[in-house]
């Protein structure tokens, strides 16, 4: 294969954009505590994630709580969590499907053009993976905006926008590129199998020379006669 290195680079960038996402789903700095207006007192913070709310406080280490039930949370978080698992489940398997289509790979077929279905199809679940953690983290973002500016809302449970926030709009960024790469591949792959093996058409007449050549002389015999 003369891509080689744009499938590296497109699996390369697929694993960062996995180990984000595991990342992104299990920080807690989804929301953090907001220090605006006469809220000054930073002796406490507080991080809000899928999974569980921590406290941070001065001289104190950091207390972390699971919540105690499922469902219990809002559907918002319940649809967070949800995007994130599929998220994250369809990155390793986007990724298991790359390491099979690799050339130098020997669990699959060693054809070149099955070996790039695969990378073509591990690119597509990395770019769907991407739009699933897009999903809850740009949602989640604008719910914390909203209530930033709703004066309805106390000074005190006013969230900001947490650290796992952006790490997850940039591991969509990486799973992006890296999938764009592998989707790539596969279309310059395809190309270059095109014009190795054209398609076939209708076959051109076959004439024998030896024929043409005897059916020739037979009439410059007869002539002759």
């Amino acid at each position: 294969m003369a891509f080689d290195p744009l499938q590296t680079a497109g699996l390369v960038l697929g694993f960062f954009g996995m180990v984000g996402t595991l990342a992104t789903a299990l920080l807690p700095q989804w929301r953090v505590s907001a220090f605006v207006g006469s809220n000054i007192i930073v002796f406490e913070r507080v991080w809000e994630g899928l999974w569980m709310n921590c406290i941070r406080q001065v001289k104190v280490r950091l207390q972390c709580k699971f919540y105690n039930s499922l469902l219990a949370l809002p559907p918002d978080l319940e649809a967070a969590r949800a995007l994130m698992c599929v998220a994250v489940a369809l990155c390793l398997i986007a990724l298991l499907i790359g390491l099979c289509g690799m050339r130098k790979i020997q669990c699959t077929s060693a054809n070149e053009r099955v070996k790039a279905y695969l990378l073509g199809t591990s690119g597509v679940l990395f770019i769907l993976t991407g739009i699933f953690v897009l999903i809850p983290v740009s949602w989640t973002a604008n719910t914390i905006i909203r209530d930033f500016y709703n004066p309805a809302i106390h000074i005190g449970q006013k969230r900001e926008l947490g650290a796992a926030l952006f790490l997850g709009w940039a591991s969509t960024a990486v799973l992006f590129i890296g999938g764009g790469l592998l989707c790539g591949f596969c279309c310059c792959n395809r190309k270059k199998q095109k014009h190795r093996y054209p398609a076939a058409g209708r076959p051109a007449p076959h004439t024998d020379k030896g024929q043409q050549n005897r059916t020739v002389l037979s009439k410059t015999s007869t002539s002759y006669v």
